[in-house]
């Protein structure tokens, strides 16, 4: 994993951009906006941008200078950073740490799920199930969890030694943590078929989910016990969108050599039930969903699914605190619902960023939330994600930022 010279210098020269950013006064006040924001003491509207599978419309290929894979991924990192504060107005945190994962690894879950490919580029797949019947769930195995340390240190050594002195390289264990067992569950059974067996099979829906949850279980315990578990109060990703700024984790008592799931965010969601009845929703998901928030400080839920008549249920998740609200859910009942003690993590429709691009449309679009929001007295952010392509017009991500932020300020001040 040696440097090249001129990647080197690249990278180098790269990471002092970064730095630069990250010591402006308008970083720094964006943290401690999200600490107020998260911590919900304050009601002005936070905005993030992720462009995701746009990225390689903004930055192509060509774009990239050096030349060893390994440096080109580094090099894509650094510069994706860069563009965030060079072109949007939003409030991205940029940080001078680069951060070294510990290289975990876990035995598998006994089955491996299956697909039917696309035949064309990112077009969509179809489920090929590998559980047939409830005979197959006996297949299904606990996975145990192993810390690679060795290569986890020879990996940290040669990223100190490429910019250490520029950037803070940090060894993190793990800090982003997720429940998707719809998800996981629906690449192995199917998503029809989960469908019909709420109604013909719930036994066997049950006790795939029962299994699921408790090894996830006692994955959590084994991350725990290994002390592989890392403090999240900081720029990481939560639940769909968001960061974990706050000053109300790790709790008190915290040590700071064995952090704890009660210091921690986590989050869930169930993308895979959008169209069931939230009575359905509640029995066959969020049962075993809420036990595994239970042990964590601050909980998010959703993500593209519309939770509008799910939030009964939803707010009765363990220390609630970021809700999703997709760009199908009704944003007025939602406000509502919702008010000031949650945060409404709204995501805007990304399509708007695709064909006719009426900036006229999207600025009346915004309004609306802002003031459906503000009149529900509501801790909005705005999350605009999913945006797997922009047409090949990045520029659309400037102007949509830029709208955003001029229409924050009407109705905010």
């Amino acid at each position: 994993m040696a440097f090249e010279a001129q990647d080197r210098e690249i990278i180098r020269e790269l990471a002092k951009q970064v730095v630069d950013i990250s010591t402006r006064p308008e970083i720094q006040k964006r943290r401690l906006g999200w600490i107020e924001h998260n911590s919900l003491r304050s009601k002005y509207p936070m905005m993030l941008v992720f462009p995701e599978g746009s990225w390689g419309e903004i930055m192509p290929a060509s774009a990239l200078k050096c030349r060893a894979d390994n440096a080109r991924d580094i090099e894509r990192g650094l510069r994706m950073r860069i563009h965030v504060f060079t072109h949007f107005r939003d409030d991205s945190f940029i940080g001078n740490d680069w951060l070294v994962g510990k290289q975990i690894h876990t035995t598998g879950w006994g089955l491996d799920a299956r697909r039917i490919p696309s035949p064309t580029d990112r077009g969509a797949w179809h489920f090929d199930p590998v559980i047939k019947e409830a005979a197959d769930l006996k297949k299904l195995k606990y996975p145990e969890a192993r810390y690679d340390e060795a290569s986890t240190m020879k990996s940290l050594g040669i990223l100190q030694d490429l910019f250490g002195d520029i950037l803070e390289v940090r060894l993190v264990g793990i800090k982003h943590i997720s429940y998707h067992l719809m998800g996981q569950y629906t690449s192995l059974r199917g998503l029809e078929e989960v469908m019909v067996d709420m109604i013909a099979e719930p036994a066997m829906l049950h006790e795939a989910m029962s299994f699921l949850a408790e090894a996830h279980k006692r994955l959590l315990q084994q991350y725990a016990s290994l002390n592989l578990l890392e403090f999240n109060n900081d720029n990481t990703y939560h639940n769909s969108g968001g960061n974990s700024f706050t000053d109300e984790l790790p709790l008190a008592d915290a040590d700071p050599a064995h952090p704890r799931p009660c210091d921690m965010w986590a989050s869930a969601e169930s993308q895979e039930l959008a169209q069931v009845s939230p009575e359905h929703h509640a029995e066959f998901a969020l049962k075993y969903e809420k036990e595994l928030l239970k042990p964590f400080g601050l909980t998010g839920y959703g993500c593209c699914e519309d939770l509008t008549r799910k939030l009964d249920d939803v707010l009765t998740i363990p220390h609630i605190r970021r809700i999703s609200c997709s760009p199908w859910a009704d944003v007025d009942a939602c406000a509502a619902k919702l008010g000031g003690k949650y945060i409404f993590s709204w995501k805007p429709h990304p399509a708007h960023l695709v064909g006719d691009f009426d900036t006229t449309a999207i600025r009346k679009y915004v309004r609306h939330t802002l003031e459906a929001t503000k009149a529900g007295g509501c801790v909005l952010e705005l999350v605009l994600k999913d945006t797997h392509t922009c047409d090949n017009h990045p520029e659309r991500f400037d102007e949509w930022t830029r709208i955003a932020r001029e229409e924050i300020r009407a109705v905010h001040g």
